[in-house]
């Protein structure tokens, strides 16, 4: 047998060993450009500007995305019926006790943690899309069954369709906590935005063309579509093939705790549409759920945006445990000073705001509405609060506020089921404020550099601005009651500001909550500059 020429032999040795070199340089160099979309410690020297940017960007993000839900919401409401609503609602309410698997909260560790790994990251990313593929499965089996609980065959379509969201959001969901944990918040605005505006354009135009409530369903699905295909094109980190011992029993633990509470949260979160559906119908789930879009989405909207900047900024400071305190106490008391603002003139206004923006046929929604402006005032001091738990990775804690939330969000949804839409809306809302919040500032404030009294101070200073707000603009609206409903707001609206304003000027508190946003303005101005 004839033996290859030695110079042959070494020349392809050579060849191999050449090629398996540049094979594991490219993989390498592959390894290190997705390293780079973890790492934080760039972020350090610079927080308070980024911080400060990323708020801008996000209000910026939010006043947009708020004109797009008030344009769709203008516009969708005078072509579409409270049944059409309704019948989507009512998928949405057995969705939503899906929606947070989709995330299995492992998003937050991918923010919260001070060292993560591509291989961490490349697993829960594995284990996201597994979630989501596994909950569009489960929510299409259950199609026919929710169309019977409801006695309506459309309900099996609708639901059949808005599985599928699960599925393609489940792609994108590291890929955001990676963007978040690198505080690009330019890039997340532009995704959210976009996503908002192509799912609304779609909406719109289907609902001109008579589709009906299948014009909300196509606005869901192209949000989630453009959200995807934003959010490849925007984000350049790339999963690796799933692999064992990378450290993933703290990250899962974290987020089994938070699914948890997640899952019963919103188990008995969306039972008030559940039960006003099943008991009086799609007429009465559209009323309801309008009335709870006015207020409860625009605070959603706009808290969303502002924990995206929070979260990282808090969970990068840790190890600095007084900056961590004066940063979260000043983001916290200007929460609560403009709840305090806004949600005064919401109440006083709730019937002229209610039919300028949905019209006259949308009456009933005004007492509906008016019982959710106390939610104006505890979704965003709660959410606030619930940040601490996240940002210090108290995962047990997020279980046990979330769990007692729920029994008593059911309670209050029981009590007021007998009163119809408007007693359910009182009862959830009242008992916010009332009871919720303060057993999330006791067990918020048990650990931590954030105490319960700290909370509750930065809460009681700014009551009385709500009171004299409320009752001013109150009775300047009873004096011009039998004029068109947007001429009371072009009337009441400035008068509540004016006073709100000058109530602000004259006590140090709110006064040095203002000159405190205005230097953080200058700041950003001079960083710009």
């Amino acid at each position: 047998m004839n033996q290859p020429e030695p110079s042959r032999v070494l020349t392809s040795e050579t060849g191999l060993l050449t090629g398996d070199v540049t094979i594991r340089s490219a993989e390498v160099e592959e390894e290190e450009r997705n390293q780079e979309h973890i790492k934080t410690d760039h972020l350090l020297p610079d927080l308070k500007r980024r911080t400060i940017s990323g708020g801008v960007v996000t209000v910026s993000a939010q006043a947009a995305k708020f004109g797009l839900n008030l344009v769709s919401t203008v516009i969708l409401a005078r072509l579409l019926t409270p049944g059409d609503f309704g019948l989507v609602a009512m998928v949405t309410a057995v969705t939503g006790f899906l929606a947070m698997f989709r995330h299995a909260g492992l998003a937050t560790p991918t923010v919260q943690r001070e060292h993560l790994t591509h291989a961490q990251v490349s697993n829960l990313f594995w284990t996201n899309l597994g979630v989501s593929a596994l909950c569009a499965l489960i929510l299409a089996a259950l199609s026919p069954i929710i169309a019977r609980f409801y006695h309506d065959s459309r309900i099996t379509y609708i639901t059949l369709i808005l599985s599928t969201t699960f599925l393609i959001g489940g792609f994108r969901v590291q890929h955001l906590a990676l963007l978040k944990r690198q505080m690009r918040f330019k890039a997340i605005a532009m995704i959210e935005v976009g996503s908002m505006a192509t799912g609304v354009l779609v909406g719109v135009i289907m609902a001109l063309l008579r589709y009906r409530y299948w014009s909300l369903v196509g606005l869901s699905l192209a949000m989630e579509i453009a959200g995807f295909l934003l959010t490849g094109l925007v984000s350049r980190w790339r999963p690796r093939l799933p692999s064992r011992g990378s450290g993933m029993g703290p990250l899962v633990s974290f987020g089994a705790h938070q699914t948890a509470g997640s899952f019963i949260f919103s188990l008995a979160r969306g039972c008030d549409n559940l039960l006003i559906g099943r008991f009086y119908g799609p007429a009465a789930v559209g009323l309801y759920s309008r009335g709870a879009a006015l207020v409860i989405r625009p605070m959603e909207q706009s808290l969303l945006p502002i924990e995206a900047v929070f979260v990282p900024t808090l969970s990068r400071l840790q190890s600095h445990p007084q900056r961590y305190r004066s940063t979260f106490l000043r983001l916290y008391e200007t929460i609560a000073m403009s709840v305090f603002f806004f949600s005064s003139l919401l109440l006083a206004l709730a019937t002229p705001v209610t039919l300028v923006l949905l019209g006259p046929r949308w009456h009933q929604v005004s007492a509906i509405f008016a019982g959710f402006t106390f939610m104006a005032i505890h979704l965003p001091l709660a959410n606030a609060a619930n940040w601490l738990l996240t940002s210090q990775g108290r995962g047990k804690d997020i279980f046990r506020v979330a769990s007692i939330n729920a029994v008593l969000m059911l309670a209050s949804f029981i009590v007021g089921l007998p009163f119809g839409p408007l007693g359910v809306a009182i009862a959830f809302s009242a008992t916010g404020p009332l009871v919720r919040l303060p057993i999330l500032f006791y067990i918020v404030g048990r650990r931590g550099p954030v105490s319960t009294s700290d909370l509750w101070v930065r809460f009681l200073r700014h009551l009385p601005l709500w009171i004299l707000m409320f009752v001013a603009t109150w009775l300047m609206r009873t004096t011009v009651a039998d004029l068109r409903p947007l001429t009371q707001l072009l009337i009441c609206a400035p008068i509540g500001v004016v006073i709100g304003s000058a109530i602000i000027l004259m006590f140090p508190p709110q006064r040095k909550i203002a000159v405190h946003l205005l230097e953080t303005v200058q700041e950003l101005r001079r960083t710009d500059g």
